[in-house]
């Protein structure tokens, strides 16, 4: 088998309002934050998802969905938006604090979700792919790129340092301090070479963009979804802490903790191997080491995060699942620890637990096995903008 990548005629911003249009995911701002952009932002994407922000009735479903539609269509209509004339690849390039991401925007085929080109880690909640579904089938149109991770290919790194040479499209800084840039890819035999590249690669692993996937996947009178294709050692894999609330007094959680792990005081911030857990309690920091058959050895129950659940959250602190729970908050353990601190002290949280991050490798073996994680058991970067790129379909 191989992995088929098609060209598209994308439509995006004119290139003197793409760092005005392009907006990070609407889940990562507050809504005090989306107000604020919107009312002193008349050229952003939210302007589009967020159709109903000077009704007095908030919308929801197919009234929405029909409103975002035609806020779109407007921002095409008054040339916010164009649309490239010729089907085209598009070269993305993020930096920010010398880390530097490069990847191909390309269609790939649903035909290749399906039959398992496409490798996914994790699982989907059937309610919030059913939700997005109803939402494209509406609107017609995808903004957010599905992130996708290939092996490492010499020759395609050196086709973009090439075309890396040439003036951006786009070119801007956010506010964030990250770095973004866009080189449209139109000329027909580097489209060609960049596909016959691609063929030679057997599959690619969804690394974000699960829900996506899985709903585009599903649309009538379309086979294909933008995706983000990059070299899996560029991924910057990040756990997810978990903030946790509970009444448990500190004797009887050391005793039970002591059944299937060997307790000890450390200085660590992160665990050195996948199987330990860091636990802060108490103004103090401790490595949970699991003792011999506490879990089973395989590619799901070998990783901390699992071992956290079935030896720590469940069993012992009541949470039969952290997806509909208000006691866990979770971060990414690429923000520092004092800040973590700081939020279990401000909103009463009163035990942190620290995981190592999963490596592409692991992500793989589980994916190859047609297996899924738990539930927040990884943060991937990059993080795409949305709306650099739009495919309508």
């Amino acid at each position: 088998m191989k992995v088929k990548i098609i060209p598209f005629n994308a439509i995006r911003p004119v290139r003197d309002k793409a760092n005005l249009f392009a907006s990070r995911s609407y889940l990562t701002y507050s809504n005090k934050t989306i107000a604020e952009k919107i009312s002193n932002n008349p050229y952003t994407f939210l302007q589009i998802i967020n159709p109903d922000f000077n009704l007095e009735k908030k919308l929801s479903g197919k009234e929405k969905f029909k409103l975002v539609k035609k806020k779109f269509q407007e921002f095409c209509n008054n040339n916010i938006l164009i649309s490239d004339k010729n089907n085209s690849f598009y070269l993305y390039e993020q930096g920010c604090n010398l880390v530097s991401y490069v990847g191909l925007i390309a269609l790939v085929s649903s035909d290749d979700y399906n039959n398992n080109n496409i490798k996914k880690h994790e699982n989907t909640i059937h309610n919030r792919e059913k939700m997005f579904l109803e939402y494209l089938e509406e609107i017609r149109f995808q903004a957010d790129a599905i992130l996708l991770a290939h092996k490492n290919n010499n020759y395609l790194n050196k086709i973009y340092k090439k075309i890396k040479k040439s003036r951006a499209e786009y070119e801007f800084t956010t506010t964030d301090k990250v770095l973004h840039k866009l080189w449209k890819i139109s000329n027909k035999t580097i489209i060609d070479n960049i596909t016959l590249e691609f063929e030679k690669i057997k599959k690619v692993y969804i690394a974000d963009g699960h829900h996506r996937c899985a709903s585009t996947s599903k649309l009538k009178n379309n086979n294909n979804m933008m995706s983000l294709l990059i070299s899996e050692e560029q991924l910057r894999i990040s756990s997810f802490n978990r903030l946790v609330k509970t009444s448990i007094k500190d004797s009887e959680l050391f005793n039970k903790l002591e059944i299937n792990f060997y307790v000890k005081k450390t200085n660590l911030d992160v665990p050195k191997k996948q199987n330990e857990i860091i636990m802060f309690k108490s103004n103090q920091k401790y490595l949970l080491q699991p003792k011999k058959d506490s879990y089973i050895d395989n590619e799901i129950c070998r990783l901390g995060v699992s071992i956290l659940f079935n030896n720590i959250l469940f069993p012992i602190l009541n949470i039969k699942d952290e997806r509909k729970t208000d006691r866990i908050e979770f971060y990414a353990n690429n923000i520092d620890f004092s800040k973590v601190k700081n939020t279990m002290n401000n909103k009463s949280y009163n035990i942190a637990f620290f995981l190592k991050p999963i490596t592409i490798n692991e992500i793989k073996d589980v994916a190859d096995n047609n297996k899924f994680m738990p539930p927040k058991s990884t943060y991937i970067e990059p993080k795409l903008r949305s709306g650099l790129t739009i495919y309508k379909f």
